[in-house]
């Protein structure tokens, strides 16, 4: 029997995402599956000199999304809406999600909220936070050791 790791976080995502697709397949014409509102997935990952969004926001034009950095927390709001032209063909299924949508993050104090980019490509927005320079890793030079050579140390990250 193979052990594997339990992730409580995506179980719960799981259970949501049926809850909500039962609740859908009982939706009647006053309550349009149309209505659900929808959260981008969205990668995080940081190096060095940066932080990194990338959220899944297709469908969606550039004028139609809100970007906020205030407090030390990146607010990305948007918009997909229902293609009304298309309300008259018989749906057999829908399943891709509408309505506005919220994500917020909390921005660790080494990012620079002064020095954000952001670019929009084939429906991912991606952020780029740069960090502060005080926070980007420094490398100390050691002085002269007793047999008159520089030595270098390793890496050290100030914070």
């Amino acid at each position: 029997m193979a052990i594997s790791r339990w992730y409580p976080i995506r179980e719960m995502a799981t259970l949501q995402n049926r809850v909500n697709s039962l609740f859908q397949d009982f939706a009647g014409e006053n309550d349009p599956v149309t209505t659900a509102a929808f959260a981008p997935a969205v990668d995080v990952y940081e190096n060095a000199e940066k932080v990194v969004l990338k959220l899944d926001v297709p469908g969606i034009k550039e004028e139609d999304l809100d970007i906020r950095v205030e407090n030390q927390t990146l607010t990305v709001r948007g918009e997909r809406k229902f293609e009304k032209e298309e309300k008259e063909e018989n749906f057999h299924r829908i399943e891709r999600r509408y309505g506005s949508f919220y994500r917020s993050f909390s921005l660790p104090t080494s990012v620079d909220t002064e020095n954000v980019q952001a670019s929009y490509d084939a429906g991912v927005l991606k952020l780029e936070l740069k960090k502060k320079a005080s926070a980007q890793p420094k490398q100390i030079k050691i002085g002269t050791g007793a047999n008159g050579t520089e030595k270098t140390a390793n890496t050290i990250h100030a914070a």
